[in-house]
């Protein structure tokens, strides 16, 4: 790590620099002890790469809370997954503040005015410390396993405090703008979503006022069913593999929140025919498997040869019968109902083409569609330069990151102002 002393993590919990503490027994938290709403806990599945996965989180009373203190987070703390996850962790700021840690989770938590958790946490990032967590941890086992003397054998650089502060600052401001632009981006979902249920659930569309209503849907507007409306309603293919191909198939893991994340994606070197490549507008829905089936996406943005797998339909409007935007938006709001009719239709974790086709959606009038599709293509091309944005963030942060934690690229004499996420000392040392 270039010219950086280095120390153990040992080293500080015996000079009472740090603290390890292991999540609770079973016998102390019990599947019984979850309720629906109150403090988050943070199990393994929760621990990201710094940051805390959201999705899927357990909750305890406050009694519980209490009653498992010593379990408690702050902000600073650093949380290890203990199975499968021992390359990753969470670092506690703002979101994670008084919240719970796991049965299968390790929590450390450093206290010393020599060193900024933060930094720690973005040593904790680099490739270099993860492959060595993966190695040590996979030892001689099936799943990698962390444990406490695992991680009292961590050797972590110790710059000087305020180079620690600079580097940490650097990074963060770049995390910080990464933040704000999934904020935004969120904030622009949340609008296309307001649009479309004041038109088409709530029906107060433009011109609502004179709107004449029969059988509940306003006059001139009917149901149909997706067979009709559809140029295609196809699963992908089954991909021959190849990393040293440049095209790309989408699985069932690249379509999760309404989205499709490419990095998820794999090469390939097989024959596609030109209707299996996927075509702006068209809705993805994960057609197999539990817990991803009926999840579905819209192609937001302009693919060059991307096609899916055999697990992944591709639903893709007749633009001469139904505008296909709206109707790819329509389909997100049927995840659920394509969940009950694989299970409820035929007793397996499929979703038949048949099914799908089946679907009858309301049809709404052709120039109220082209108003709402032009509305939300807008929105689609500020998501795709706010995505676009964070990419290029998100590869400088990763070049700059293993070149300032070694030493290589110097600090010392840069003015370097904290970003508004270090401003709390708490998350600072």
């Amino acid at each position: 790590m270039g010219s950086f002393e280095m120390i153990k993590i040992s080293e500080l919990i015996s000079s009472g620099e740090a603290i390890l503490q292991t999540g609770p027994f079973g016998t102390q938290l019990k599947a019984s002890d979850y309720v629906e709403d109150g403090i988050p806990v943070i199990n393994v599945r929760n621990v990201g790469f710094g940051n805390i996965k959201q999705n899927d989180l357990e909750y305890l009373d406050e009694k519980m809370v209490v009653k498992l203190s010593i379990h408690q987070l702050q902000k600073g703390d650093i949380v290890f997954g203990r199975k499968g996850a021992v390359e990753r962790h969470a670092f506690i700021n703002d979101i994670g503040d008084g919240w719970i840690q796991g049965s299968d989770c390790l929590r450390l938590r450093i206290q010393s005015e020599r060193i900024n958790n933060r930094f720690i946490s973005y040593f904790f990032r680099t490739k270099a410390h993860q492959d060595w967590m993966m190695a040590l941890c996979s030892f001689g086992a099936t799943m990698a396993s962390l444990n406490q003397d695992i991680v009292k054998l961590i050797t972590i650089p110790l710059p000087p405090i305020k180079v620690q502060d600079k580097i940490a600052a650097i990074l963060s401001a770049y995390d910080d703008l990464i933040e704000n632009n999934k904020r935004r981006i969120a904030l622009l979902e949340k609008m296309a979503e307001e649009i479309y249920r004041e038109w088409f659930v709530r029906f107060r569309f433009p011109g609502y006022q004179t709107a004449e209503f029969e059988k509940g849907i306003p006059k001139g507007w009917h149901y149909e069913k997706l067979e009709n409306l559809c140029e295609q309603i196809q699963r992908g293919i089954s991909p021959k593999y190849s990393e040293e191909s440049t095209r790309l198939v989408i699985n069932q893991k690249c379509i999760r929140d309404e989205r499709i994340d490419l990095s998820e994606a794999r090469h390939h070197d097989s024959k596609v025919a030109s209707n299996k490549y996927i075509r702006f507008g068209d809705a993805l829905i994960n057609s197999t498997g539990v817990g991803t089936l009926g999840r579905v996406a819209i192609v937001e943005f302009h693919p060059e040869k991307i096609t899916v797998d055999s697990h992944v339909t591709i639903c893709r409007a007749d633009p001469r019968k139904i505008d296909p935007i709206y109707l790819a938006t329509t389909a997100l709001k049927l995840k659920n109902y394509f969940e009950f009719m694989a299970a409820g239709s035929t007793g397996q974790v499929e979703l038949n083409r048949s099914l799908i086709a089946g679907i009858k959606i309301i049809v709404p009038p052709k120039d109220l569609m082209e108003e709402f599709s032009k509305q939300i293509v807008h929105v689609f091309k500020q998501k795709q330069v706010l995505f676009e944005t964070n990419d290029n963030l998100v590869k400088t942060k990763n070049m700059l990151l293993p070149r300032l934690i070694s030493g290589k690229l110097s600090v010392e004499h840069l003015d370097i102002q904290f970003p508004p996420s270090m401003q709390d000392a708490k998350s600072t040392h």
